[in-house]
């Protein structure tokens, strides 16, 4: 069985939305807009890109990543890396021809399918909405945060508001940095 990894740069209070300037979000870019860029608080990222051996998106982060990503030297490692989307609207013809493999998912069954065959673990970057039904049903295995010491408000939850039985989690890894960034990495305790 495969680990679903969800990896999100995230508010003290839970919102996910626009880190790096998506347009849209009244507080668009807060990651590097309120905080110092130390770069020891982003080994992480790094990490993901060599343990990784698929990327798993909804089709909004898709959309938004896809035109950009292939080209940057510091998302090498995700270029050849086989991607799935999970879309009921996107169509074969919407994928970007220079990212490598790129499946569309349909349903949060085909995700489970694809955690139940072989392989290493798969990442999750972005795609909020897919994160909190992914998390609702059960499917995330372990979650990467980097918190930062933000309330933005108003915007997008990694979490759902769904009343739902409590899940246990287990701290596997943390750090404090200077600039005020948390690392926090849970493993879902099932």
């Amino acid at each position: 069985m495969r680990t679903l990894i969800s990896t999100a740069f995230i508010s003290l209070d839970g919102v996910v939305e626009a880190p790096g300037g998506e347009p849209g979000y009244r507080n668009a870019g807060w990651t590097s807009k309120n905080v110092e860029f130390l770069p020891e608080a982003f080994e992480i990222k790094g990490r993901e890109q060599e343990e990784a051996t698929a990327m798993l998106l909804g089709r909004t982060s898709y959309e938004a990543f896809s035109p950009v990503w292939p080209g940057m030297p510091e998302f090498a490692d995700y270029k050849e890396m086989p991607k799935y989307v999970v879309s009921t609207t996107l169509a074969e013809d919407d994928l970007v021809s220079d990212w490598g493999e790129t499946t569309i998912l349909r349903s949060l069954d085909d995700v489970a399918a694809l955690k139940e065959g072989d392989g290493g673990p798969v990442i999750i970057h972005g795609s909020a909405s897919l994160n909190r039904a992914l998390s609702d049903a059960g499917l995330i295995d372990r979650y990467h945060l980097l918190v930062f010491p933000l309330l933005l408000g108003a915007g997008k939850r990694l979490f759902s508001a769904t009343d739902k039985d409590a899940q246990k989690l287990r701290l596997v890894e943390h750090q404090a940095y200077a600039n005020g960034l948390q690392k926090n990495v849970f493993d879902v305790v099932r």
